[in-house]
């Protein structure tokens, strides 16, 4: 299974900017999917994740109300709509394939994407 994330850039605070996740495979609807992101000298965190069918979604606080993360099944594609960026947004964006639906542990994730990196300046 090969991840690739795709839609990083640099932008103003207050920004938005929708990343994509390729994750072509015929069972790609039967995993939950996930985004997190690693910012310079700190550990990857979670950031939002969306269940096989679409239905459930669970978001790490710092980013709730602000973010969106969605799948389209029939593309093989996962998304991540960040609206109202701030400078504390900045990292690389990873996206993964989830074990357990809702997991914030990077464990429960066995294939990662090369990440892409967000840049939100003040």
């Amino acid at each position: 299974v090969q991840l690739q994330a795709s839609g990083g850039g640099l932008v103003q605070a207050g920004s938005s900017l929708t990343l994509s996740c390729s994750a072509p495979g015929r069972t790609f609807s039967s995993y939950s999917m996930g985004w997190f992101r690693q910012a310079p000298g700190k550990e990857r965190e979670f950031v939002a994740a969306v269940s096989g069918s679409g239905g459930g979604e669970h978001y790490a606080d710092s980013v709730k109300g602000r973010f969106t993360i969605s799948r389209i099944n029939a593309r093989d594609m996962v998304y991540l709509q960040m609206n109202s960026l701030k400078p504390d947004d900045t990292a690389v964006y990873y996206c993964a394939r989830g074990l357990y639906f809702g997991s914030q542990m990077t464990s429960d994730y066995d294939y990662w994407g090369q990440g892409t990196q967000v840049t939100v300046s003040s």
